[in-house]
């Protein structure tokens, strides 16, 4: 039936299933996007934007309770409700997966509702979802397509990802959390162990210390945040610190034992000593696997690799007309990874000229703890494993004037040049809002830009940003306001 063929279907409406549909749709694709669960993915439902909204009222609360410190007053010492709290970050969820709806239908996209399988190459089935149909705030757009069997010359696999669990320490939606029931509790713990210092571990770490809960990190890694230069990690582990978090990296979580309402995990060190401790919660943040069961890959021959979908710089797989893109199809496990490499993807398949393949080396990665943490390219220790001569500048917060007048002034902005070059390799940061400031190191490599045109470049006064040419500026012996 005519109303059942499409040219593109795409599996899952994360991030980047559903900018995949747009942008197939603008190109004149008839498409069709598949979801089980609820349009927008983890990220917009449960991942990167609900995350941001609880860390934003911990911000809050964090600035009421120094308010001393920018000559205010408050009566009292400021409380959290956490009712309220997960309400708002539930709210502004249910926002933004409402506009995810209206893009679809302003695109002329259809939406298929429920659970697909590979058939053949060519073609799926959408049986009734294994799922919730959707969460109470997310009702189900009207109009949309249910179980059957369709068809496409392409189909996009974009299921994106789901937390990885331990042997023996499996997450139980009780005791043992994943950010699912971080991001939604009924109840405030007065005290946590979170198992991992990635983005996802560190930035839960940050939003309960912040609502008072008594926070242990254990990272099996020699820092926190591991893909982080270490000298950024290091300033953001001594501010995560000063702000009564406590830290054990080099440690691993070998043993959980269950109480009726408390857990005490087993931490053992790297010299073999084990410490015990006792704790309301465990938040379990030790990364992420791509959802790659129960589509029909393995009937198909599609080849995975830990976990993943193996597939090109344009996203294709070792199966004619069958794609993958996002977190199924491996690291770095970004939204805006996603987003780019379906645009990359489905662009490839339309015939527009000039597509290239991804960089990876110019994805930017940030973490919105308190300090934030954003980085992009190369750390200095990765430029000198491949033989590179490099020159570093560093500069500071606390010499920087708007940061000093926000009082946000611990932090750096690190930038590591070659040294015959001038080619920027990488840029790295730590402190107030430096997740806005990345992009502007993104643009310039993207732009192949050298320090000399970094240099020529004027930045607005007073703002964070001066702190980035200032880095430039120090990596060339010429720094100006230290």
């Amino acid at each position: 039936m005519a109303d059942t063929n499409y040219d593109v279907i795409i599996i899952g409406s994360g991030p980047g299933g559903y900018v995949t549909a747009i942008r197939a749709s603008q190109l004149g694709l008839k498409t069709a996007i598949v979801e089980r669960e609820h349009l927008g993915g983890i990220c917009l439902n449960w991942g990167c934007i609900p995350t941001k909204a609880l860390l934003r009222s911990a911000e809050i609360l964090d600035h009421a309770n120094h308010a001393k410190s920018f000559g205010l007053k408050l009566e009292g010492k400021m409380t959290a409700d956490v009712k309220d709290v997960v309400a708002r970050s539930r709210g502004v969820s249910a926002r933004l997966n409402g506009g995810i709806g209206y893009l679809m239908k302003k695109n002329k996209i259809d939406v298929i509702w429920g659970e697909a399988k590979l058939k053949s190459p060519g073609e799926i089935t959408v049986g009734k979802s294994s799922k919730p149909a959707v969460q109470p705030q997310h009702p189900v757009p009207k109009g949309v397509k249910g179980e059957g069997t369709y068809t496409a010359k392409h189909i996009i696999v974009a299921t994106g990802a789901r937390p990885r669990a331990l042997p023996g320490i499996e997450p139980d939606g009780k005791l043992i959390w994943t950010y699912f029931e971080a991001m939604k509790p009924d109840f405030m713990p007065k005290s946590l162990v979170v198992m991992g210092s990635g983005a996802i571990g560190i930035e839960f770490a940050s939003f309960y210390r912040s609502m008072g809960v008594d926070v242990t990190v254990v990272e099996v890694m020699t820092q926190v945040m591991p893909v982080e230069d270490p000298e950024i990690s290091a300033i953001a582990r001594k501010a995560l610190e000063k702000r009564g978090l406590k830290i054990l990296t080099e440690a691993k979580v070998s043993k959980v034992e269950k109480g009726s309402n408390s857990i005490t995990a087993h931490v053992e060190t790297k010299d073999g000593k084990v410490q015990k401790i006792e704790a309301d919660r465990l938040i379990s943040a030790v990364g992420v696997v791509g959802n790659i069961e129960n589509l029909g890959l393995e009937d198909l021959g599609v080849k995975t690799d830990r976990g993943c979908v193996v597939i090109d710089g344009y996203g294709k797989t070792n199966v004619p007309g069958l794609y993958a893109i996002g977190d199924v199809a491996g690291p770095p496990m970004l939204a805006h990874k996603a987003e780019h490499e379906g645009v990359i993807c489905i662009e490839k398949i339309a015939g527009v000229e000039g597509v290239h393949p991804m960089d990876k080396g110019k994805i930017p990665g940030c973490t919105y703890c308190n300090p934030q943490v954003a980085s992009v390219g190369l750390t200095e220790a990765k430029a000198k494993e491949q033989g590179r001569e490099v020159r570093v500048g560093r500069y500071s917060f606390n010499a920087n004037g708007k940061a000093i007048a926000l009082g946000e002034d611990n932090g750096m902005i690190k930038t590591i040049f070659d040294k015959k070059t001038g080619e920027l390799l990488g840029a790295h940061m730590v402190g107030a809002e430096v997740t806005e400031l990345i992009q502007g190191f993104v643009v310039a490599m993207n732009l192949e830009t050298t320090e000399e045109e970094l240099m020529h470049t004027i930045f607005p006064h007073p703002t964070l940003s001066e702190m980035m040419k200032e880095s430039v500026l120090d990596a060339y012996g010429r720094v100006l306001n230290a």
